[in-house]
């Protein structure tokens, strides 16, 4: 299925099925987002921000939330 057929499908769902596809979708979404970012941290993605991150807390670059 094309993005096109999906999207002209969806357009065409009744209001009560297109909220729980939208609701399935943002918890879909929220998965697929969840995994990059273990993904990202584990693989050491994230290191050059966290390490910037602490020194500039370190340096007093940084404000309390």
């Amino acid at each position: 299925m094309s993005l096109q057929e999906l999207e002209n499908t969806i357009a065409k769902l009744p209001p009560d099925e297109l909220a729980k596809f939208r609701e399935w979708f943002l918890d879909f979404d929220s998965a697929q987002f969840d995994k990059r970012i273990e993904t990202d941290a584990r693989d050491g993605r994230l290191d050059s921000l966290a390490d910037a991150a602490l020194s500039d807390h370190t340096t007093g670059k940084s404000t309390p939330l």
